[in-house]
């Protein structure tokens, strides 16, 4: 009874770095702390933008993105305060899971030992999609957001609306910052 008292925290530390290995979306933000984000209503992509999806993820990108920049009062103009950039890129994630095997012997002057690491798990497609939100004005970065997130190449084309919407989402849930 003492043992399993002894490892229960093991397992529930193992439990939360699994379950916090696999977070849907990573993001991290940073911005021009003089700018003024209420100068900022109108946007538009910059017409030489190469996003690095395929020509459907970037089209579900775009429409996901408008309805979120308009749902927060941004309206898409010929002639915008901001022109937004997108780049993406896909990588793969090596295993970072490994079970050790260990023999080891002892006896008068002699010792000895084999270890051996088995990656556990596959590695993972992850895609890192970057936002820049450029000044039309002064042609300044003010505004950058890079999320990172699971990726699977054969989805169904709602999955990857909904990934798409989900990296939206947490992306744009701090944009505008808030004024400290």
């Amino acid at each position: 009874m003492k043992t399993l008292e002894c490892i229960k925290p093991f397992f529930i530390l193992l439990f939360c770095s699994v379950f916090l290995a696999c977070s849907s979306v990573r993001v991290n933000y940073d911005y021009d702390k003089s700018t003024n984000f209420s100068n900022y209503t109108s946007y538009n992509y910059f017409s030489d933008m190469d996003s690095g999806l395929s020509g459907l993820d970037e089209k579900r990108l775009l429409r996901v993105l408008d309805s979120t920049l308009h749902s927060k009062g941004y309206i898409l103009a010929e002639e915008p305060d901001f022109y937004v950039n997108i780049l993406s890129n896909q990588f793969r994630n090596a295993p970072n899971n490994n079970v050790g095997l260990g023999v080891g012997g002892t006896g008068r002057n002699v010792g000895g030992g084999l270890s051996i690491g088995i990656p556990v798990g596959n590695s993972g497609i992850q895609r890192a999609i970057q936002f820049d939100f450029v000044d039309a004005e002064k042609d300044a970065l003010f505004w950058q957001a890079s999320s990172e997130s699971g990726f699977r190449e054969n989805a169904s084309p709602s999955v990857r609306e909904k990934k798409l919407r989900a990296v939206v989402d947490k992306v744009f849930s701090k944009f505008p910052p808030e004024k400290k």
